[in-house]
């Protein structure tokens, strides 16, 4: 059976999950529930943490189509309210949304985003070049994603036949199964940090104001 993922379709940070199985792991217990908010590991994206009741989710896992939240104590099978630490989904939604508006920027520039990661600290963007690849330089980059937040497109999704599409206004959707910002103002500053090319690809390094953003 595979764990319904309900971030697929709305942000909610908080919902009563059914827990199905509490097997020990190590020093913690492996948990399956029916559907989750959390999201797993996966996608260039850190796991969400947070609480399953009186339990402490340390990190949530995506296993053969299942959802695994690994927690501190034991849980009995039935009903349990969960809570997703709001700050830590906060800070990788709008890394990876960040992620996400600088692949669009390449494309404009006629690359191609090739792979992503968004996790603090890390966040990096890698591009291989297209048939009418220009010269990409941060400065053009920034100007594409400072417009992007300026004109504060909202967000948008599909789901079809399992794969999800997030996209931003007018912009190219990308398929991705993560969390993201619901309006680009939420991002705040997003700051382009240096281009490296090697072995004909190029990796873009970026960061957000960690104190930026929405509330």
């Amino acid at each position: 059976m595979m764990t319904e993922r309900l971030f697929f379709t709305h942000d909610h940070l908080t919902a009563e999950l059914e827990v199905l199985s509490c097997t020990p792991y190590e020093e913690q217990f492996a948990v399956i529930v029916q559907s989750t908010i959390f999201h797993p590991q996966g996608g260039g994206q850190p796991s969400d943490t947070g609480w399953l009741g009186d339990s402490q989710v340390l990190r949530v896992m995506q296993e053969a189509g299942q959802v695994v939240h690994y927690v501190d104590r034991p849980l009995e099978p039935g009903l349990v309210v969960a809570r997703v630490d709001a700050q830590r989904r906060a800070l990788h939604t709008r890394l990876h949304s960040a992620g996400h508006l600088i692949g669009n920027a390449g494309e404009r520039l006629g690359w191609m985003p090739i792979k992503a990661h968004h996790w603090p600290g890390e966040g990096k963007i890698t591009f291989i070049r297209g048939q009418t690849a220009q010269d990409m330089d941060a400065q053009a980059l920034q100007q594409w994603v400072n417009t992007w937040i300026a004109a504060d497109y909202s967000r948008h999704m599909t789901l079809e036949d399992g794969t999800r599409e997030v996209g931003f206004g007018e912009l190219p959707a990308y398929a991705c199964g993560g969390t993201h910002v619901q309006a680009l103002s939420e991002l705040g500053q997003v700051t382009i940090l240096a281009l490296s090319e090697k072995k004909g690809a190029l990796s873009v390094r970026y960061e957000i104001n960690v104190g930026g953003g929405l509330p």
